[in-house]
């Protein structure tokens, strides 16, 4: 009889452990398919994607966000009676920053007020004193004409021999008085004319009224002008030196406003990076402090000199030991929208600038 195979007399159990190699093997050849194919299948992508991008993106990290500071000083002299503003509060247009003492410019309105009132006594004395001269030249007149009458009548007696010479002389020397008083009250009637005059400049008006007016104007503005207001929204800045009490001088700056609604990135590109940029081409903003945020933007405006132009030491190159230095050039990115987070003036920003069709591309 013959004999059996062995492999067909071994258990059930060491049949298993003689194929279990081999379905172990399986994976690890699979593994190495894979990674024999998606190694090279990445490094075309990666390769595709550089190719299909180079040339079409230019980026800096030397950019930064910039807003508008707008220092607030008072329009007049004083001692700080009121502060209204702490420092990094949100304040609106027109918000009270602080208030310099009134009392003097008050007083000093009261006195226009007063110089006003005075005027107007004296353009009313000075038209009744004209009026005054209306009635003396209306006198005068009379006089005149009764004067005239007489003179007539005596030569006529004279003629007739019912007079003598010297009465025609005391009428002819009556007529002279009457014309001169005559002549006396027409030039002052021109001096009353003349003192209430109004200037081409003042139609209208006295010109000492005028004056009173205008000084009472000024007054009235540096009253106004004790109240110190903000003059744009935005953050307050430096509102520390502040302080109730404190000498307020004309002109000095006491308080800085960060203008929340003039934000902008001011990014300084190589000028080799330059040659294909234009306004209006669309740009992304990345800050450093806040990694997860992307903001878009665009090309608002090329700066017309390098930074080192308008330093306040310009860089001397014409000597022996020059050397050729990149320069770089502001570029200002406008912000399309209103971003998600605070912007705070001088954060440090990456920004990135799509050049494709020399900026025709739609943003």
């Amino acid at each position: 009889m013959a004999e059996a195979d062995p492999a067909l007399k071994q258990p059930a159990g060491e049949a298993v452990a003689v194929d279990a190699p081999a379905q172990e093997r399986q994976p690890g050849r699979l593994r190495r398919r894979i990674l024999m194919f998606s190694v090279p299948a990445l490094v075309i992508a990666i390769g595709a994607y550089f190719w299909a991008t180079s040339g079409r993106f230019v980026s800096t990290d030397n950019a930064y966000v910039k807003q508008d500071i707008v220092s607030v000083s008072s329009d007049v002299g004083g001692r700080i009676t009121h502060v209204n503003v702490r420092e990094n509060q949100i304040v609106k247009a027109g918000d009270v920053l602080f208030v310099v003492d009134q009392e003097p410019y008050r007083i000093a309105l009261e006195q226009a007020n007063a110089q006003i009132a005075n005027a107007q006594v004296q353009v009313g004395k000075l038209s009744t004193d004209f009026q005054a001269t209306s009635v003396d030249i209306t006198g005068a007149r009379e006089n005149v004409y009764y004067a005239e009458q007489d003179l007539k009548r005596q030569q006529a007696l004279l003629k007739d021999g019912f007079t003598t010479r010297a009465r025609i002389e005391q009428s002819e020397q009556a007529l002279d008085n009457a014309r001169t008083q005559l002549r006396t009250a027409q030039a002052d009637a021109a001096k009353a004319r003349a003192a209430m005059a109004t200037g081409a400049q003042v139609p209208g008006v006295n010109p000492d009224l005028a004056a009173a007016q205008a000084a009472r104007d000024s007054a009235a503005l540096n009253l106004q002008r004790t109240t110190v207001r903000a003059p744009v929204p935005g953050r307050a800045s430096q509102a520390d030196r502040l302080q109730v009490g404190q000498m307020a001088i004309q002109g000095l700056p006491l308080v800085s406003i960060v203008a929340s609604d003039r934000t902008w990135v001011t990014a300084n590109f190589k000028e080799t990076d330059l040659d294909r940029m234009e306004p209006g081409q669309p740009a992304t903003i990345k800050l450093d402090a806040y990694p997860g945020m992307t903001i878009k933007g665009h090309v608002e405006s090329i700066g017309a000199g390098t930074g080192s132009e308008f330093s306040v030491l310009p860089a001397q190159n014409a000597n022996g030991n020059w050397v050729k230095v990149t320069q770089r050039v502001p570029v200002r990115i406008a912000i399309d929208g209103a971003p998600s987070r605070m912007m705070i003036a001088g954060l440090s920003a990456k920004v990135s600038v799509d050049i494709r069709n020399h900026g025709k591309a739609a943003r």
